[in-house]
């Protein structure tokens, strides 16, 4: 594989954000792969947040490492090589099947991609096209009546009104989408956890200090698209082709979506009377890194 390939430490400064050069219209694919080599003492959510990942991401491109225990010395798999999702690139896009959102700036030359949190099986996120309608600094939270029965089993009595401050769990920054009611917020947390996990009740959860920069930069009216795409390719201007596979999402009917090769990379493989064998490992794997399945010379 021709990616570039670092290996990195942890370093005492965090890291907030992953800005990439956009590339040419014909190439989808940005990043490099990193290695991380585990310390004495060091867990994946820890790693996953020092190099700004989600932790199931993580988790997916490490398959049998322990989350708690990782083996001092390991060589871990940092995911931070991308194929952008197959979609027009303005805005806000968040992909649920990665845990991902996508900011596109409007100089038209950069993305930034953040890990999020979604919603969790039975309080699915919805796959919606929409734009962000009221801009919310230290927001109250108004749990609906099904989220205050749902604490209220576990013992917890939430108010009708939650103020801001600490206990809050949209935390200090909101934006509202203009889908439906307007339920579905993508807001900051009080939490230490829950970025880049099902956890949330149909929000997108992000990062305190990464909700205060998207905050900073979006508009009311800002174009917001969600989609559910696990499986991302791309076919770069050298001709090669790269996958990218991730775990479909169990939405909250138990349905989970069987993946397969997708059918125009059938008959290109038809086509040129080549395997599909790495194309079919990438599948099984859902490793969510992007695996180069035809090399150049393949094409030419």
């Amino acid at each position: 594989m021709r990616s570039y390939i670092a290996v990195a430490l942890l370093i005492s400064a965090p890291i907030f954000a992953e800005s990439y050069r956009l590339p040419k219209e014909d190439s989808r694919l940005v990043g490099r792969v990193q290695y991380h080599q585990v310390e004495k003492g060091e867990t994946l959510a820890g790693i996953a947040k020092h190099y700004h990942i989600g932790f199931l991401t993580l988790m997916a491109a490490n398959k049998g490492v322990d989350p708690f225990l990782p083996a001092e010395g390991h060589a871990l798999t940092i995911p931070t090589q991308i194929i952008l999702p197959d979609v027009k690139r303005v805005g806000v896009v968040i992909n649920l099947a990665e845990l991902r959102l996508y900011y596109f700036d409007p100089d038209g030359q950069t993305v930034h991609i953040f890990p999020v949190g979604i919603g969790r099986i039975g309080r699915d996120t919805p796959v919606m096209q929409t734009s962000i309608s009221q801009k919310r600094i230290k927001p109250t939270w108004t749990p609906p009546d099904s989220i205050r029965k749902s604490y209220l089993a576990e013992g917890i009595k939430l108010p009708p009104v939650v103020p801001a401050g600490p206990d809050n769990p949209l935390g200090n920054h909101a934006l509202r989408l203009a889908y439906g009611a307007g339920d579905y917020l993508i807001h900051g947390t009080n939490k230490d956890f829950g970025v880049g996990l099902r956890v949330s009740s149909g929000c997108i959860r992000m990062e305190p200090n990464d909700i205060e920069w998207l905050f900073s930069q979006v508009q009311i009216g800002e174009r917001v698209k969600i989609i559910n795409q696990p499986i991302k390719m791309t076919l770069e201007p050298d001709r090669s082709v790269f996958l990218e596979v991730h775990e479909p999402l169990t939405r909250g009917d138990g349905i989970k979506t069987e993946l397969s090769l997708p059918l125009e990379l059938s008959w290109w493989f038809e086509e040129f009377n080549l395997s599909d064998s790495k194309a079919k490992a990438a599948i099984a794997a859902q490793n969510g890194i992007p695996v180069e399945i035809a090399l150049p010379s393949v094409n030419k």
